[in-house]
């Protein structure tokens, strides 16, 4: 594989990448409704004649294979997106793709799916320059639901569609840097009880919200006190809705719940912070009830797999098979040896990573810091560099891990 040759072939589809990625930005995509997009892609990837086979699976995540090696390489992006606000707050629409600045602009073209071009092409790539295809089976996997529930497209991929990577490169925004790990997350409830009566008596009810306000203060210093790590880290929480229930607004509320977001660190379980949080509401004095909500929305296809709110921290080693590929591809398009970082949010990885063990290494397009945002972009040189990257560390994993058995 010649490093130069595989730049010159991603430049060259630049201005097709480009129009792609406008297509599929144009078209509205948030998590259970991601069929039109799905279609989209699934014609571009039928269109570049790449691949061996393409098809989607019950949930609606789309696939295409190239190769029939004993080496079995994934690369993921997700195609879902969160809303886009109050639109009046977005300088260029949400749904244009504009193009400016030398980047793509829309919901969605820096998280994630700016990633989703390059990794179409590829596999494109691959079959241009007559790249050998014995050593490796890759599969290219565009992944639906990620924005509500990071993991559980992976959940179904690896116990139903029974695909089990050797490796899998997740493209979630890194800013074109290699990343190894994360933090992981979870969800809690808190549900407290009380009695209602009339506004203006009362001491003959028991407020609801001020039993509820109590455990929110001892949430909130809780949130200093948790673990510590150097690099992917401190665990963190914070309540991130709350609601109560009352017969009227003139009458004492009988009924409050609190959601919170919880992030976990190295060495931090489900179990501990679900008793840090039971500790937290003896602490306030109150008898609430504590649990993880189940996630069960169906997918665009109408299929639901249950699951519960939690997603496990993941790291692998700097010198882990996927990393040293990783570097390795890198050196050779770039010329320069990379940092190796973390992200800061959550991705599929917590699924493929940190519940079935499958190793992983982050690459993707767009800093982390446009997700979610009216700012959200992806710069065009990215897109390219990430489909050289793509083409590339197939090739540099295998001799990873041949090197690995001497």
């Amino acid at each position: 594989m010649d490093p130069k040759l595989v730049t010159a072939a991603a430049k060259s589809y630049q201005d097709r990448m480009v129009r792609f990625l406008r297509d599929i930005v144009a078209i509205p995509s948030e998590s259970s409704k991601e069929g039109p997009v799905i279609a989209r892609i699934k014609k571009e990837m039928q269109a570049t004649r790449a691949f061996d086979r393409v098809w989607t699976d019950p949930m609606g995540n789309l696939f295409g294979r190239v190769g029939r090696g004993k080496k079995v390489i994934a690369i993921d992006a997700h195609c879902d997106t969160v809303g886009i606000g109050n639109p009046k707050e977005w300088k260029h629409d949400p749904y244009k793709g504009k193009v400016a600045g030398g980047k793509v602009w829309g919901r969605g073209a820096g998280d994630q799916e700016g990633a989703i071009p390059a990794m179409v092409y590829a596999a494109r790539i691959i079959r241009d320059l007559k790249l050998p295809l014995d050593e490796f089976t890759l599969y290219i996997v565009v992944t639906v639901m990620e924005e509500d529930c990071d993991g559980l497209c992976w959940q179904y991929i690896v116990n139903e569609d029974k695909l089990r990577p050797d490796v899998v490169v997740v493209t979630d925004s890194t800013n074109c840097r290699i990343l190894r790990g994360q933090r992981g997350r979870m969800e809690i409830g808190v549900t407290v009880t009380g009695r209602s009566c009339h506004g203006s008596m009362p001491h003959l009810g028991d407020n609801a919200i001020y039993k509820m306000s109590r455990i929110v203060r001892e949430i909130e210093a809780l949130n200093g006190k948790l673990a510590k790590d150097r690099f992917l880290g401190d665990g963190t929480i914070t309540v991130s809705y709350w609601d109560c229930k009352t017969p009227s607004l003139n009458a004492v509320p009988d009924h409050a719940y609190i959601h919170i977001d919880r992030r976990l660190t190295t060495g931090e379980t489900k179990d501990l912070a679900v008793r840090q949080v039971r500790e937290a509401v003896k602490r306030a004095g109150v008898t609430a009830k504590v649990e993880v909500p189940m996630y069960s929305q169906p997918s665009f296809t109408g299929l639901v797999y249950p699951t519960e709110k939690y997603f496990p921290t993941w790291v692998v080693t700097e010198d882990s098979k996927p990393v040293q590929a990783a570097v390795r591809t890198y050196k050779a398009l770039y010329g320069r040896t990379p940092k190796v970082g973390r992200w800061t949010f959550s991705t599929n990885a917590v699924s493929i990573n940190g519940m079935f063990g499958i190793p992983c290494v982050g690459f993707g397009p767009a800093p982390e810091s446009v997700a979610h945002t009216v700012n959200d972009s992806v710069p065009i040189k990215h897109i390219v560099d990430c489909a050289a990257f793509y083409a590339a560390f197939p090739y540099a994993y295998c001799e990873v891990a041949s090197a690995g058995k001497k």
